[in-house]
């Protein structure tokens, strides 16, 4: 067997270049990591207890008073998620888009009624949403769940 001239070592390695698709200075696109479904839970649990406290806002703010007590343990818990959204090494998340409700549409009115759906919601929703979480984001969502439970039963009535 001979040996390869240096002349074929190059033509062969330029050859394999050009198959390839090599070229030279250019970085391969980083592959986009998919996002921490941890992350994903926490920006959701974040973004329903603003609206929650919102809709307790607009009763406290009508002679409620007695609400708040209900929108400040809900106050504590948007405390604790952010905190926990903010100790988590993450990447900035992909902006979200708001959904405006149109124009023609009413707001629905906040009611006590509707208060208690949320909450009794909620607190259903609670038990899905555990068996995603890592067990210490679990345990907060579970406390979480029964305060919500607890708020759907202990609501006043009337106001």
């Amino acid at each position: 067997m001979r040996p390869l001239s240096r002349r074929a070592v190059l033509a062969g390695g330029a050859a394999m270049a050009a198959l390839s698709g090599c070229t030279a200075g250019s970085p391969e696109p980083a592959a986009s990591k998919a996002p921490d479904p941890e992350q994903l839970l926490l920006r959701e649990l974040i973004a329903e207890k603003e609206r929650t406290i919102g809709l307790y806002a607009a009763l406290v703010g009508a002679d409620g008073a007695k609400l708040a007590p209900f929108k400040e343990r809900h106050e504590q818990h948007l405390a604790a998620l952010r905190e926990r959204l903010s100790a988590e090494p993450s990447p900035p998340a992909p902006a979200t888009p708001s959904v405006k409700p149109s124009p023609s549409k009413k707001p629905p009115k906040v009611s006590l009624t509707r208060l208690r759906d949320t909450e009794r919601k909620a607190a259903a929703m609670r038990a899905r949403q555990l068996g995603t979480a890592s067990p210490s984001l679990a345990q907060l969502i579970a406390s979480i769940g029964a305060c919500e439970a607890l708020h759907a039963v202990a609501l006043p009535r009337s106001l």
